[in-house]
């Protein structure tokens, strides 16, 4: 039986730059970091592990691999983005503080059930806070409904573009 998530892995681009935005901005702490000089298959390496963890247990981790290419890139919500849940007095202020730090904020947007915040940290990833509105467990779909919203969508949905 899964239990819970233990922590997302993402490359960076630079682990201090990354720590920055992670601990200093969002205040999730260093937690670990290790670095790597094998792989597990015996390749010579160079990677820095790191892990910031959340109030829940479980962390973001991140590889800084100078010797990997990767194609770092501003992501599209759509395609990635890393949702972190908070309190709803603490949107406003990291608002506010984003802002101030001439970084790239996007909302508040009221999604209904909750009500969010967008920034990019230093890898081109999309962050999202997000608080609850009360009284959203409430609202959770009766037994069986996100089964059909999927099977419709299934038979309905538009055709893929390349």
């Amino acid at each position: 039986m899964l239990r819970k998530l233990h922590h997302n892995a993402y490359r960076c681009r630079d682990a201090e730059e990354t720590r920055r935005f992670y601990e200093d901005f969002l205040g999730l702490p260093l937690s670990k970091a290790f670095e790597i000089r094998e792989t597990k298959s015996g390749r010579t390496t160079r990677v820095l592990h790191s892990f910031y963890r959340l109030g829940d247990g479980s962390f973001l981790a991140f590889f800084e691999a100078p010797d990997m290419p990767f194609d770092f890139k501003d992501q599209h919500d759509f395609d990635l983005h890393i949702a972190l849940e908070v309190d709803y007095p603490v949107l406003e202020s990291m608002r506010r503080e984003g802002l101030a730090r001439g970084m790239e904020v996007r909302g508040p947007s009221d999604h209904g059930f909750i009500h969010s915040i967008y920034f990019r940290d230093p890898n081109g990833y999309v962050i999202e806070l997000t608080a609850p509105v009360p009284g959203h467990e409430a609202e959770a779909e009766p037994p069986g409904a996100a089964r059909r919203i999927l099977d419709d969508w299934q038979a309905t949905k538009p055709e893929a573009r390349h």
